[in-house]
């Protein structure tokens, strides 16, 4: 892998959106993804790919500095639109000699933007002179303060995109911060720099001079090429000004492009410095992107808790014995009754037992208290699911990054979100099903062992089956009153008349095994509905790996750095 494979590389992660949450400062973090993205785009990959391609200087400077003046009168036509409303630059316009014109009309740079010979949104106005000679262009770019936002994005990407600045500034402004933000930014990158300090009134040349070579020093650019323009009085805004005027930076120009060596070391100068910068911008950007995923395994962490709390309260709901409330209760009292169960259970197992045979063969419906069973086991699921929705949800909306993707949702779909899904209804009473099922299967394969196949047969599998599954849930907790009496005889004549069937060992082992299988299958279910959490994570996530890729690359481009021809 070469020099421009490695920033290929670097490229590459690049393509999506890294910063979907919320956190920390995340438009400054966006921002500087733009930016990178924008200079590889704009600027290092084509730059790489053709060394020897035409010189791109940019023209850039507060508003109302004469940067479209300027490059009119140094091109001596009207190619630019300078005007006296705010902003002024609107369309950048590119000025190229009709030898580079094919050049500068393909997508070697400023991919992003369309190429045209007219004004229009998102346009490249792209116009040839005569007076260029072939091997540099002049990019008349927006206003960098601009009071549009778009406006000031594009200065900035125009200006990143640039072999050199023609940095434009007025002896009114020349001390402005903003301009000296773009200034400071061209030294780090050891962008190549010219200034012009245009419309100096006589009477200040000399004092405006001197004090702004002393800032210029003063920030690192002591060694800055500068040019002065003075004030002089035009008879309207699209005048050009006299050409002696323009005469010095013309024939520096006119140098350049002259002088095949001297446009090198411009590439040279600024390619070095972009490439240098990416040893502080890459880390600086992987480690937003840390943060990004330190947030995701948050949200993702609140998920799981949640969903682990769910199936929690389903296994409190197994063994507090309040499944046996409501209609399973109805039903054992419909058979047993509410009398003397517990005293007559020990004396009178094999009158119990008759009673119990008989509610299998008919005397009382089998079906009514398995669908109870089921109706119960369903409720239980949906309760756990509808609360680990619940806290899901109400862990996002406090957690780092969850707000914004809750927002991002909307209103109604962030509130389904925190219930239980529409389709659990039905997906639950199939397991139930499902379940209720396998029990039956214990039941006919403990049944086919010869020392139990009579005991068996004598309840029948459906019999046995409900006894099992019974046997899962009773207990005495959470119960009240009458219901502990019952409950607690559900219990114990459920767990006696097992025992009578399969013996004590073998009841255990039913129980542990129907009571497991349930608790995977809900867990199933549960798996499924943190799902609906999880996928809006999954829509939004960068690659996991997204970080380390971005280090790796820069680690590849530092290895190539001496390649640079």
């Amino acid at each position: 892998m070469d020099l421009l494979g490695a920033l290929e590389t670097l490229r590459r992660p690049l393509d999506r959106e890294l910063f979907p949450l919320a956190i920390g400062d995340t438009a400054a973090d966006r921002r500087a993804l733009r930016e990178l993205t924008g200079q590889l785009d704009d600027y290092l990959l084509p730059r790489l790919r053709s060394l020897d391609a035409p010189l791109l200087a940019v023209v850039g400077g507060s508003t109302g500095a004469g940067k479209s003046t300027l490059v009119n009168s140094l091109v001596g036509a009207d190619v630019a639109e300078p005007g006296v409303l705010r902003p002024t630059t609107l369309v950048p316009t590119l000025v190229v000699s009709p030898a580079d014109r094919d050049w500068f009309m393909g997508q070697n740079v400023l991919p992003g933007l369309s190429r045209g010979t007219g004004a229009g949104p998102g346009t490249l106005r792209v116009v040839t002179s005569d007076a260029l000679g072939a091997g540099l262009a002049l990019l008349d770019a927006p206003d960098i303060d601009s009071v549009v936002t778009a406006n000031r994005e594009l200065a900035a990407q125009l200006l990143a995109a640039a072999d050199l600045w023609l940095f434009v500034t007025t002896a009114a402004r020349y001390a402005d911060e903003v301009p000296w933000g773009f200034l400071r930014s061209a030294r780090e990158r050891s962008t190549a720099l010219a200034i012009v300090l245009d419309r100096v009134p006589p009477d200040a040349f000399d004092p405006v001079s001197r004090d702004l070579s002393r800032l210029l020093t003063e920030n690192g650019l002591a060694d800055t090429r500068l040019f002065t323009v003075p004030e002089v009085p035009l008879p309207d805004e699209k005048a050009r000004l006299p050409r002696e005027m323009v005469r010095p930076i013309a024939a520096w120009l006119t140098g350049l492009a002259s002088d095949a060596a001297e446009r090198s070391r411009v590439v040279r100068q600024t390619l070095s410095g972009a490439l240098d910068s990416l040893a502080t911008r890459v880390p600086s950007l992987a480690g937003a992107v840390d943060r990004q995923r330190a947030a995701f395994d948050g949200l993702r962490s609140i998920v799981t808790g949640a969903y682990a709390g769910g199936m929690a309260d389903f296994d409190e709901g197994m063994r507090d014995g309040s499944l046996l409330r409501g209609e399973v209760l109805a039903r054992w009292q419909d058979f047993i009754g509410t009398g003397d169960l517990m005293r007559s259970l020990e004396s009178r197992v094999g009158w119990l037992r008759d009673r119990v045979v008989g509610f299998f063969t008919g005397r009382v419906p089998e079906v009514q208290l398995r669908d109870a069973l089921e109706s119960g086991v369903e409720a239980l699921i949906r309760g756990a699911a509808d609360g680990a929705a619940e806290r899901a949800l109400e862990g996002w909306s406090a957690a780092p990054g969850g707000p914004g993707l809750l927002e991002r949702l909307g209103a109604v779909e962030s509130a389904r979100l925190g219930r239980a899904s529409p389709e659990l209804a039905k997906r639950a009473e199939a397991a139930v099903r499902g379940w209720q099922e396998f029990v039956l299967d214990l039941v006919r394969e403990e049944g086919a062992e010869r020392r139990t196949t009579a005991r068996v047969a004598s309840f029948g599998v459906n019999g046995a089956g409900l006894l099992l599954m019974l046997a899962v849930f009773a207990s005495t907790g959470g119960l009240t009153g009458i219901e502990v009496g019952i409950a607690g005889g559900t219990s114990v004549l459920t767990q006696k008349l097992l025992e009578a069937v399969f013996g004590d060992q073998a009841v255990r082992t039913l129980t542990v095994r129907a009571r497991e299988d349930l608790r995977e299958r809900v867990r199933t279910l549960l798996a499924e509905e943190a799902a609906r959490f999880t996928a809006q994570l999954e829509a939004v996530e960068p690659p996991a790996d997204t970080a380390q890729a971005l280090r790796s690359a820069l680690a590849r481009i530092q290895a190539h750095r001496a390649e640079l021809p």
